[in-house]
């Protein structure tokens, strides 16, 4: 079962939250949050706190989650090290079932996708503390409206009339970003100037812009890097008709209720964890990054949440 709904033409987001959050973010009635940091507070209560001897951690769902796996071992590996748990890989399909498992108790730490990062920190008690960045700290990537060659399609106006793919109603670059850029820059909304269509993953809307199943899509331009360097796509089967501003990448972080000192051991685990050889190195290192960096949700979200604002996005949670 779904808990995630979205109204395009209303642009509602209801999903997890016992209280609506619209415009001005605050956190779901479940979490407090007294340092005005606008994550989830840990509890005070030692007896509200949890200490598991497994930790499960999850990759946000873009792409095939068997392949990510495996590039996520040797880390998963160092943080069992340093955080003397088990650690456990779960291959999550969809983003609502990601922050369902957290808020459920059953995912421990993990990555979400810079979309629904605001959602799993409202109605989740996601707390998130770091993100991947190049050697000299710099990170981020860009949303993109792609095209097949063959579409007729050679600028954002021309989507008129036609379809268009998009990920899921949590993703920024898949849905958020596009729709307000498409309504404030061009005047365009899904429904009325063109037929939306989801396609559920970056790699699915890049694979159907590929192989000219959809005509055109908004997608993370990180992911199709990806793509192109594993030769799942060649650049030459898709053209770019929109590049945005740079956002922040997937967010990682914890559970809110778990102890204080698990919580900083893993921290550490992302903080200490060497690159070198790696398969996140071979796999990030495709976009330029090396590193996991400090982040603050309060001021490196503060564009994605004026996204959701500009799209008049309120979080229901059930």
């Amino acid at each position: 079962m779904s808990f995630l709904s979205n109204s395009i033409a209303g642009a509602t987001v209801a999903a997890f939250c016992a209280t609506p959050v619209l415009a001005e973010f605050q956190l779901g009635d479940r979490y407090t949050d007294a340092d005005g940091d606008l994550v989830a507070d840990i509890p005070a209560d030692a007896a509200d706190q949890i200490d598991p001897s497994t930790l499960i951690f999850a990759y946000t769902p873009v792409e095939d989650p068997a392949v990510y796996a495996d590039v996520w071992s040797e880390f998963l590996d160092h943080m069992s090290e340093v955080t003397g748990k088990s650690v456990q890989f779960f291959p999550v399909q969809s983003n609502a079932a990601q922050i369902e498992a957290m808020r459920a108790g059953r995912l421990h730490v993990a990555g979400f996708n810079t979309g629904s990062n605001p959602l799993a920190v409202a109605c989740a008690g996601f707390r998130p503390f770091a993100m991947m960045a190049g050697e000299d700290g710099s990170f981020g990537y860009e949303m993109e409206i792609i095209t097949h060659p063959d579409s007729g399609i050679t600028a954002v106006e021309d989507i008129k009339g036609g379809q268009m793919a998009f990920t899921s109603e949590t993703s920024n670059s898949g849905f958020k970003a596009p729709s307000a850029i498409l309504k404030a820059d061009f005047d365009m909304e899904a429904g009325r100037d063109f037929e939306p269509v989801f396609s559920g993953k970056h790699d699915n809307s890049i694979l159907g812009v590929a192989n000219k199943d959809y005509p055109a899509a908004a997608i993370a331009n990180s992911v199709k890097a990806r793509m192109i360097e594993r030769e799942v796509v060649s650049d030459d089967q898709m053209n770019v008709i929109y590049t945005s501003q740079t956002f922040p990448t997937t967010g990682y972080g914890v559970a809110y209720n778990l102890t204080p000192a698990l919580q900083d051991s893993i921290r550490e685990a992302f903080f200490s964890f060497d690159w070198t050889g790696t398969g996140l190195e071979e796999e990030f290192g495709k976009n330029g990054e090396a590193q996991f960096i400090e982040i603050s949700f309060k001021e490196d979200w503060s564009v994605i949440r004026k996204i959701d604002e500009a799209n008049g996005v309120s979080y229901d949670c059930q």
